[in-house]
């Protein structure tokens, strides 16, 4: 049951650029009626950025914790409020409750007050007292500006188009890929650019032109390289070998050393072992399958940690065949990493950016 706020929260109008090859300047629409999140319900404006041990002080404290090495704020009550990892820009924040669902694909819904944002730069230890990281705390803690779960559900069966002010979707339903010619299987290799139907030029200056076939597509890599590059601004590498930042398929991301390693690919090739513990996850993980016997030893599929769905089950959200697009749905198996179903038995490792 929602919370009654406890103090109004003062938004700045939130502009985003994305810059491609092009030379088109992307801009964020933040009017549209239909991406609004739910209204913040409780949101401390000034946290204390104090140091502690982490017990019920009364304060806010800071605490580090280990496997994997990272530090969390706890609430006056001991509740975690942000945990932030070792050597990752990925944080999750405690924010106001929101629902993610999918009813035309899936009676799963995830209920969350997780919030996965990207810091400008990677955690340390004792960056809590640097002001690199209190000037961005104090601006996304408690915001409503579109974190990575909203993004990634941007580009769901039936999500709104979303424009550029030059007229260039840059959001709403993304379909995985082309028919191959068998009329069955679907083209693989379909990224962000694509997608846009634009030319990109990346850090290091390759420039990718988009192919016209796979215009509003997104594989499942491309589809998190949308998310994370393209929208959150995480370096993108053109190929799995030129550039810096996050590899350009499932099975470049999994073996790159970007980010943490959270669960290791472990286990005998080419179909490695099936992780034992995964209580390590946190949202916004990616997530790594090896689904088919043809790619070898490599990783096949990436997709994205939600978090506990309303039955208690461990929910992803991924760009699929079956489904045509990004989904939490359950054509070709449901979207959870617990139990036994076609996924969760597949499941090798995850990675924290």
């Amino acid at each position: 049951m929602p919370l009654k706020k406890k103090r109004p929260v003062l938004h700045a109008v939130t502009v985003l650029a994305l810059l491609g090859a092009s030379g088109y300047l992307t801009v964020e629409l933040r009017k549209d009626e239909q991406a609004k999140t739910p209204a913040a319900q409780a949101v401390i404006d000034e946290p204390n950025l104090e140091n502690g041990s982490g017990q019920q002080s009364g304060k806010q404290t800071w605490e580090r914790l280990k496997n994997p090495a990272r530090t969390v704020l706890r609430g006056a009550g001991g509740q975690v409020l942000a945990t932030f990892t070792d050597h990752a820009r990925t944080a999750t924040l405690r924010g106001p409750s929101r629902t993610f669902s999918e009813p035309a694909n899936t009676a799963s819904k995830v209920v969350t007050e997780d919030w996965v944002r990207l810091m400008p730069e990677p955690w340390t230890k004792g960056a809590e007292k640097e002001q690199w990281f209190k000037d961005w705390f104090k601006e996304y803690y408690g915001s409503e500006e579109d974190d990575i779960f909203a993004i990634a559900f941007q580009y769901v069966q039936g999500a709104p188009v979303k424009k550029d002010s030059e007229g260039i979707p840059y959001a709403g339903d993304a379909v995985f890929g082309p028919f191959k010619p068998d009329g069955v299987d679907r083209l693989e290799q379909n990224d962000f650019y694509d997608y846009l139907g634009i030319p990109y030029t990346f850090r290091n200056g390759t420039t990718l032109s988009p192919r016209q076939d796979r215009y509003r597509a997104l594989d499942c890599s491309g589809f998190m390289r949308m998310v994370w590059g393209y929208r959150a601004r995480y370096p993108l590498m053109a190929t799995n070998s030129s550039g810096d930042g996050l590899p350009r398929t499932a099975d470049g991301m999994a073996r790159s050393k970007t980010g943490v390693d959270i669960i290791k690919i472990q286990g005998p090739a080419p179909w490695y072992t099936r992780p034992t513990n995964i209580d390590v996850l946190q949202p916004g993980d990616l997530l790594f399958f090896k689904m088919d016997h043809r790619t070898g030893n490599h990783m096949d599929h990436v997709a994205l940690y939600l978090g506990l769905d309303t039955e208690g089950h461990r929910m992803f959200i991924s760009s699929r065949k079956e489904q045509n697009g990004p989904t939490i749905g359950d054509k070709g198996g449901v979207s959870r990493i617990d139990g036994n179903g076609f996924y969760a038995g597949l499941f090798r490792s995850a990675k924290r950016l």
